[in-house]
């Protein structure tokens, strides 16, 4: 069964931008979707997942511009209204996370708790 849910985060532009140049990539697997999720660990507690995954019978699935986005159901009470956005400067490289169901983030900016 195909769970389509409302779009729990958002990308931006430059997020967006960045995740199309990836899945344009010569030998990018177009059976990949986008996923967005959450894993124990890192210094505040849970980590943010956010790469080219195969969906699962765990996952819903949303769309972003045109982007095939999965995420696992229970994953959603962390991450609902979530911004990704990309930034390419030489000081700081790389998607950040804006959360704001995080009681506190770490200096690396890639983990929460809640």
């Amino acid at each position: 069964m195909e769970t389509t849910i409302a779009t729990p985060v958002s990308l931006t532009q430059t997020a967006i931008d960045e995740i199309k140049r990836l899945m344009n990539e010569e030998g990018f697997d177009k059976n990949n979707s986008l996923r967005l999720g959450v894993k124990g660990g890192g210094c505040s507690g849970m980590t943010y997942i956010l790469g080219f995954d195969i969906k699962t019978d765990k996952d819903e699935t949303f769309e972003i511009a045109g982007i095939s986005c999965i995420m696992e159901r229970s994953h959603g009470i962390y991450l609902m209204g979530m911004e990704v956005d990309w930034q390419g400067g030489l000081n700081s490289r790389g998607f950040t996370f804006n959360n704001p169901n995080a009681s506190k983030t770490c200096g690396c900016g890639t983990s929460f708790a809640v």
